[in-house]
């Protein structure tokens, strides 16, 4: 029944984007409320602390505002954009996986175990291609690639982390490029280059600095059989690549000629592409089986998303216009007109500290990017979406209690500490450094 009420959501959205009915509007955030309702019933621990605190204090400060009702309403349909990404983007990976694209990239990391920089550069380069399809996901399935192979725990934090963030910092597909772009009235394509710029660089410095740790600590991966990459594996992995260009390049050009929102454009596409195959390779008895799953268990594990994505973007819309939030955007206005320096690490370092202690990035982000004016900071749009994209990876990193983190902890057997600061604290710091040195250039 949850599943069926949240893919209902989603499709009145899509069709509310077009006609822009305004009795739809409450119909639509009245099943996203449902939708978090039911994820909050079934999840527990911190999360659910941390999503129940968000909800309540957003809802607290739209009625202080004097918004009410009608506040409440447009910040959870601020989010929903998000909310329908995140649940309809999964219908992508069911083709590939029928075809086989995700045995050809398990056949390649195996192939890889013997020489530690390449399997490392395999890990980074295959998350940084199917992130962007399967978000978190991505780490999960390779993860799972690995499981029999004993990679060392140190490997497995730096490399999984490192190649998912990469993505967060490019990819439309992406929560953090999607919803930044979107507050900020940006076409993903004037920014794409420079996302895509930064996550190469990001990718480089930190298959170098493996390196040199690798160099201090020798890994010995001769107990296990090699095994050799056939050229069907090859070419689908090929295939693969081309299919992540493909669709990225479609969704821009989509974006360009039709100038609607890409949250909207992906959303589309997701559902179109599993159609589209199953009418091209008549297929439909071989979707069914996944759809199924789909239905049953992979809606059901978005618990964790739904319930922080809803919670965390009615606060952040709820921040906005608050005396908390223009006295931070007076100070960083001030910081700004001193030293754009000073100004890019006082944002990165206040989006780092809420989200350590627990807020979603979602919230604090969405809070500046609504209250930041880039023309009274004296920066342009660019370089603004640019510094919130790339504190959102950093964050998304270190936080404790971001999903990534939590997932590569329970994977590696580590704390997040060791996790987020202790493994790729040094990588952060130097990407950190060289995209502000890039903000500074396009400012």
């Amino acid at each position: 029944m949850r599943s069926y009420i949240i893919l209902i959501m989603c499709l009145l959205f899509l069709i509310q984007y077009f006609l822009r009915f305004a009795w739809l509007d409450y119909i639509v955030a009245g099943l996203a409320i449902s939708a978090f309702l039911f994820s909050v019933i079934r999840v527990r621990g911190f999360l659910r602390v941390i999503s129940l605190f968000m909800m309540t204090l957003g809802i607290f400060l739209e009625f202080n505002k004097g918004a009410g009702i009608q506040g409440v309403s447009q910040g959870i349909l601020l989010i929903l954009p998000l909310v329908c990404l995140v649940t309809l983007s999964p219908l992508i990976s069911i083709p590939l996986k029928l075809e086989g694209y995700f045995e050809a990239v398990n056949s390649l990391l195996r192939n890889l175990l013997h020489h530690p920089k390449r399997m490392f550069a395999g890990i980074t380069t295959s998350l940084f291609i199917l992130s962007p399809i399967l978000s978190l996901g991505s780490v999960r399935l390779v993860n799972e690639f690995l499981a029999d192979l004993k990679i060392p725990s140190a490997m497995s934090a730096k490399s999984y982390l490192i190649g998912f963030s990469t993505a967060i910092m490019w990819s439309p597909y992406f929560a953090s490029v999607s919803l930044v772009l979107y507050y900020l009235e940006m076409p993903v394509g004037k920014y794409i280059l420079y996302g895509l710029g930064l996550s190469f660089l990001s990718l480089l410095v930190g298959n170098l600095l493996f390196a040199v740790w690798e160099r201090q600590h020798p890994l010995n991966q001769n107990a296990l059989p090699e095994i050799d990459l056939e050229s069907n594996q090859r070419n689908k992995l090929i295939k693969l690549a081309l299919f992540v260009l493909i669709l990225i390049s479609t969704s821009l050009t989509i974006e360009y000629v039709t100038k609607w929102s890409m949250i909207v454009i992906v959303s589309l596409i997701s559902l179109i592409i599993p159609l589209i195959w199953g009418l091209f390779n008549n297929g439909w008895a071989r979707l069914c089986p996944h759809w199924q799953t789909y239905k049953e268990v992979s809606i059901p594990m978005m618990n964790n998303e739904i319930m922080l994505f809803t919670s965390a973007g009615l606060l952040g819309h709820a921040i906005q216009g608050t005396s908390f939030a223009n006295d931070v955007s007076y100070l960083l206005t001030n910081i700004a007109g001193t030293s754009l320096l000073l100004f890019s690490i006082a944002v990165m370092a206040i989006i780092l500290i809420f989200t350590y202690v627990g807020l979603h990035q979602i919230a604090v982000i969405t809070a500046l990017a609504m209250q930041l004016n880039p023309e009274e900071i004296g920066i342009s749009t660019l370089a603004l979406a640019m510094l919130l994209i790339l504190s959102w990876a950093t964050s998304t990193v270190l936080s404790p209690f971001s999903g990534l983190n939590l997932m590569v902890s329970r994977f590696v057997g580590k704390s997040g500490f060791e996790v987020g600061f202790h493994a790729n604290g040094l990588h952060l710091s130097v990407v950190s450094v060289i995209g502000i040195f890039i903000i500074m250039i396009i400012r």
